[in-house]
């Protein structure tokens, strides 16, 4: 009988054991499947494409994809350089500015366009960016350091200078947003298709996008030569858009690490291909999206997943 209930005793305890054994491996397994996207704070475009992706990379390819936002694009970019992050989304400007600093970031492409501008409130005069002369215009952006070059770039398309306005410190364009709403500033820069400047234009009673001319692009290349114009007509993605005119530009950027598994990356390049209408429905900017216009010639390495999916379906780099 005491034989009979040491025997059961142990059996209990290799049962129990053997439990906890497979709960931890299955809590190993559910963790090494948790992947971090890294994107800049709620209200942003970049947010809002990344919850885009996580979304679809759970329902439809079976990836954990957790959003991580961050106060800005020059705080989560060495997050993904140190492997705390999986994967991030930020503009070429601070991904080419970080690549020293951040050796083992890897390019899985250019995610879309990003398409920017300077608004002010419906009902002022002021209709150019040359009209933002003495006016208090956000600059700095501590926490997203490539935006400064930009304001200079973009200012000087309007025929402006720094010392031509007066600069009121930002660290994000989200509080250059919020200030703007609070009457601290007469302008906000921020990039069409973000819910943000939905809200700022409700706040406001309307906002109007200044027109940036075609003739100062030159003096802005300068500053920032993969700065462009691309073609905005009136609609709800342009908002405060009022006539056909040419808006600023550069790509977004969708990255990694160099530890992330090559068939991670291909997965996710393959779900994102293979679900684009189930991206679109959460964010319309990524209506630009496609596996074969990932690839683009910089000088930035792309991780060995993304060139094998790329060489697989005969995808070419573009310039």
């Amino acid at each position: 009988m005491r034989a009979t209930l040491k025997q059961t005793v142990r059996r209990c305890a290799a049962m129990t054991a053997a439990g906890l054994a497979v709960w931890a491996l299955g809590a190993g397994i559910a963790a090494a499947q948790t992947y971090g996207l890294a994107t800049m704070q709620p209200g942003t475009l970049s947010h809002t494409s990344g919850s885009a992706i996580a979304k679809v990379l759970k329902e439809k390819g079976g990836m954990n994809m957790l959003v991580q936002p961050s106060q800005g694009e020059s705080t989560l970019i060495p997050l993904v350089s140190r492997a705390e992050a999986d994967v991030g989304i930020a503009n070429i400007f601070e991904v080419e500015n970080a690549r020293k600093a951040s050796p083992d970031i890897r390019l899985i492409g250019s995610l879309h366009s990003l398409r920017g501008a300077f608004w002010v409130r419906k009902d002022t005069d002021m209709k150019t960016i040359a009209d933002l002369k003495g006016k208090r215009v956000t600059m700095g952006y501590s926490a997203m350091r490539t935006i400064a070059p930009m304001m200079d770039a973009i200012l000087a398309a309007g025929g402006l200078k720094p010392s031509d306005i007066k600069p009121v410190l930002v660290p994000s364009v989200v509080r250059g947003a919020d200030d703007f709403i609070a009457g601290s500033t007469d302008m906000f820069f921020f990039a069409f298709g973000a819910p943000k400047v939905r809200e700022v234009e409700a706040s406001v009673g309307g906002i109007r996008a200044l027109e940036i001319p075609e003739s100062g692009m030159a003096a802005a290349k300068k500053l920032l030569p993969q700065g462009y114009l691309s073609p905005a007509k009136p609609g709800p993605f342009f908002v405060g858009v009022e006539k056909p005119m040419g808006v600023y530009t550069w790509d977004n950027m969708i990255f990694t690490n160099a530890k992330v598994k090559d068939e991670v990356i291909y997965k996710i390049i393959e779900t994102m291909e293979k679900n684009k209408a189930d991206l679109v429905a959460v964010q319309p900017a990524l209506r630009e999206f496609s596996a074969a216009g990932l690839y683009k010639t910089y000088d930035i390495p792309y991780h060995p997943g993304a060139l094998k999916y790329f060489k697989d379906h005969n995808i070419q780099p573009k310039s």
